[in-house]
């Protein structure tokens, strides 16, 4: 008999690979059909790790199966995944139930031919498992390898199949970066993320939650980089039904600084253009004390939906109306008015590769060059609704250059009325993001040098 979490795993991995769903959502949607609280989290493991690891995995499976993986049918690759990544990374299964279990899975998948391939894949892999054909870490006689050189060459077979990375990621971090800090930046990203908590303030106060927690048999600590954020260190806030859920929000720290880095402030106009699903704008809402006037928006009414359920729940008494930020905004420019607009853009998600693996398996370089494209357009529109002398704050969750500095580069040279503000100079920025701006004053959190996911934000201020 298959286990109700195994299945739900496999149907998660189908759904992300087949484009239906982004490991997010099909995670939402496998907790509705599972009641055991245990199952879901085993779910979430088994698929969580499978897409963190699938470079090495499916580098194991080639060896193993002595065919390319464009052979296998893509159900019984992803079930051959899963459990290789329950043989390599868990323990509470004895080997052969995990076996028989990924037999029974491909029957019941109607791949009943594979059936025998699989059981011979993974048992020849668990025969081998002491001495895995992974690449080993390279010796260097440097840290910047030279380009089309047997170390370079070594040193990327490393990042992309041990470390189970796009190549073409890897390549740019090694060529960028060195090996050092490209080494640094994918095990982090392989390391399960921590939960970690921002309080609402407006509701409430660090040590009152961390109280409240408590009592509930949650631990926290407070974090080292954003205030009034908590990380769990034992149990779950969202099971503890006794802990009112307006008191806190789910948020990394590194989106946390982003929404701190606005600098907004009570009885300021302010608009947040793309809000979904709300974090940025609570933290903003909250430096504002709820005063003065807040607009979010968003570009679909479904996003816009989730917007409203997370501020209303939260108490932020904010405005909310629909924005595409690819057209020009419905603001007279004669007449505009924001002290502070926040453009956290669309973009490709590698800053946040360590909570969110599948997007590693989803992007192209193609992507990054698309998503620059995009965000240039945005930036230029939102530019016309900041007041002279206001500031329009760039943002995103991407690690490359494309879409941070070179998008900030364009857009000066084309809007000289604008100049890039060194946030160095601001004698109010909470400890947390004055510690990660760079040279030039912008926010920019790194695995490698603060143990971040890789955000990005600039503060543009309009001249008067």
């Amino acid at each position: 008999m298959i286990s109700p979490a195994r299945q739900a795993a496999y149907q998660v991995l189908r759904a992300v690979a087949t484009g239906r769903q982004d490991l997010p959502a099909a995670l939402a949607r496998s907790r509705t059909r599972l009641t055991d609280p245990r199952d879901t989290a085993l779910v979430a493991e088994i698929a969580t790790g499978t897409l963190r690891w699938r470079g090495a995995l499916d580098h194991l499976i080639a060896w193993a199966a002595r065919r390319p993986l464009d052979r296998l049918d893509a159900e019984v690759l992803d079930i051959l995944r899963l459990s290789l990544y329950q043989l390599l990374h868990l323990d509470r299964v004895p080997a052969p139930a995990v076996v028989d279990e990924a037999v029974q899975l491909t029957r019941r998948s109607g791949k009943q031919s594979a059936a025998s391939l699989v059981n011979a894949v993974l048992r020849g892999l668990i025969r081998a498992r002491q001495a895995l054909p992974l690449p080993p870490r390279p010796s260097l006689t440097g840290d910047q390898p030279a380009p089309g050189t047997p170390e370079e060459a070594a040193a990327l077979d490393y990042l992309s199949i041990t470390q189970s990375h796009p190549r073409w990621l890897a390549a740019r971090w090694l060529s960028r970066l060195g090996f050092a800090a490209a080494e640094q930046w994918v095990r982090f990203n392989n390391t399960p993320a921590p939960m970690t908590l921002r309080v609402n303030t407006l509701v409430t106060s660090a040590a009152a939650l961390t109280r409240e927690l408590a009592e509930a048999g949650v631990e926290v600590r407070d974090s080292s980089w954003a205030p009034d954020a908590l990380v769990v260190e034992h149990g779950n806030p969202l099971r503890a039904t006794s802990v009112p859920s307006d008191r806190y929000l789910v948020q990394s720290e590194a989106s946390q600084l982003v929404g701190l880095f606005t600098g907004a402030a009570a009885g300021e106009r302010v608009l947040d253009a793309c809000a979904a699903p709300g974090g940025k704008t609570i933290v903003i809402a909250n430096l504002m004390r709820n005063t003065g006037l807040l607009i979010a928006s968003d570009r679909r009414e479904r996003r816009v939906a989730l917007l409203r359920t997370t501020l209303r729940q939260a108490g932020v008494a904010a405005h909310l109306v629909t924005l595409d930020m690819l057209a020009p905004v419905p603001f007279d420019p004669s007449r505009a008015w924001f002290d502070r607009l926040l453009l956290d853009v669309p973009c490709t998600g590698l800053g946040t590769l360590r909570r969110d693996p599948d997007i590693r398996w989803r992007r192209t370089e193609q992507d990054v060059r698309d998503s620059a494209a995009r965000q240039r357009a945005m930036l230029h529109h939102a530019a016309e609704a900041v007041r002279p002398g206001g500031l329009l704050i760039y943002a995103t969750c991407s690690s490359e250059p494309e879409e941070n500095d070179e998008v900030i580069e364009a857009f000066l040279d084309e809007h000289p009325e604008f100049a890039l503000e060194d946030a160095r100079l601001d004698p109010v920025p909470p400890d947390g993001c004055r510690r990660t701006l760079d040279a030039r004053g912008c926010l920019r959190t790194s695995p490698s040098m603060h143990q971040l996911e890789a955000f990005f934000a600039a503060r543009l201020r309009r001249r008067l």
